[in-house]
């Protein structure tokens, strides 16, 4: 797959370490695609004086930005930028500024340039999802998909080494159980089969965990046995190349993992907390099933590291080099 658009970054909650680590990125690789920034001109100005004083922005306004409008490649140092104004407004308690109105502004130009077919590449910066979304949903990811009534969507967490995708997301643990289903174990796997296929042009080997440790219950209904084992011979015999249910306590060794490039696993921190372990910040947070490429570093704000200079850029490079190939 490979679209010449431009690539568009939502800097994400304003109290977080994206900047800095925007800054580096740009100073260590060049890309070729366009860059987009959709955010306010003084907290980036603010920014690139402090980390990259000769970083140029060249303004446009959205209405310039039309289907079929080709933006000149720049050089390393330069990105375009739409100016967002920072609406905040006060908490119940009237003490804590978020800024919940201008994140929302700025996804929303974006969405609108992708709905009208100027781009088809978006990035966003971490937020605060706790204040961003206030329970509304579970994650950016479902945010995001709602805004395009997208029902079938699938996290992947991924490197160059390894994939991860949890079948439910920012759950409870109490209540994972109850939220899984043969029917959403199939939904999701098709998704990333037919995301590597499009992406990658290959066919993923994708391992599936059980829910329970050693895939065994005490318990009379055991998912292992009557959810996910099912799920897997039903996607075998429609073609997908997948085992399981695997014990999520072995799978992630080395001699295990190597035998294929997706793990599917029952729930968040069940996969994403051994990549993390794994790989560290060398990994990136992508939603298949969208109708456009979405990507995110795959880390918080990290509102205690502002000002520090010490922040790994890492993620943030891999996300922009995905984008940039593809």
């Amino acid at each position: 797959m490979k679209n010449n658009g431009p690539i568009l970054i939502v800097p994400g909650s304003p109290r977080s370490v994206f900047y800095e680590i925007f800054f580096k990125a740009l100073k260590e690789k060049k890309f070729k695609t366009p860059i987009i920034i959709i955010g306010n001109k003084k907290d980036f100005l603010i920014s690139s004086k402090k980390m990259c004083p000769k970083f140029k922005i060249i303004l446009k306004k959205k209405s310039e930005l039309k289907k079929g409008k080709i933006l000149k490649n720049l050089d390393s140092l330069s990105a375009y930028l739409i100016d967002v104004p920072k609406v905040n407004s006060k908490n119940s308690n009237n003490k804590k500024i978020n800024y919940n109105n201008y994140i929302k502004d700025c996804f929303d130009i974006a969405f609108q340039l992708i709905l009208n077919g100027f781009a088809s590449k978006l990035l966003n910066g971490p937020i605060n999802k706790e204040e961003f979304l206030k329970k509304k949903f579970l994650g950016v990811t479902e945010y995001i998909a709602a805004k395009f009534k997208i029902k079938n969507f699938a996290m992947l967490i991924m490197n160059e080494h390894l994939a991860v995708c949890p079948i439910t997301t920012h759950l409870p643990i109490k209540i994972v159980s109850k939220n899984i289903s043969k029917k959403l174990i199939i939904k999701k796997i098709l998704i990333i089969n037919q995301f590597f296929k499009k992406i990658f042009n290959e066919k993923p080997k994708i391992a599936v965990t059980g829910l329970n440790p050693h895939c065994e219950s005490i318990h009379k209904f055991d998912e292992d046995k009557k959810i996910i084992l099912p799920a897997i011979k039903n996607l075998k015999n429609k073609g997908i190349n997948l085992e399981g249910p695997y014990s999520a306590d072995t799978i992630f060794l080395k001699k295990n993992r190597k035998k294929f490039n997706v793990i599917i696993g029952m729930y968040h921190d069940q996969v994403i907390g051994p990549l993390k372990t794994l790989y560290e910040h060398d990994a990136i947070n992508i939603t298949a099933g969208l109708p456009f490429l979405r990507v995110s570093p795959d880390h918080g704000p990290n509102a205690n590291m502002i000002g520090k200079n010490k922040s790994n850029p890492i993620s943030l490079i891999r996300a922009l080099e995905f984008l940039d190939k593809n």
